[in-house]
């Protein structure tokens, strides 16, 4: 079975399964990006242990 963590980003996902993206490209490198869903902003961060945390 081929999960988000073993995908390498120059591999192209099998059909029917969900976009993959790399949370330090969302975030440039840095620890927070701005998400927008129907005009809501969220803030995605990468804590110092590695983990992600999504707030609006």
């Amino acid at each position: 079975m081929t999960t988000p963590a073993t995908l390498g980003t120059d591999l192209a996902p099998a059909p029917g399964t969900p976009p993959c993206h790399d949370a330090q490209d969302l975030t440039r490198g840095g620890a927070t990006a701005m998400i927008v869903l129907n005009r809501q902003h969220y803030t995605l961060r990468i804590t110092r242990q590695g983990k992600l945390i999504l707030t609006k």
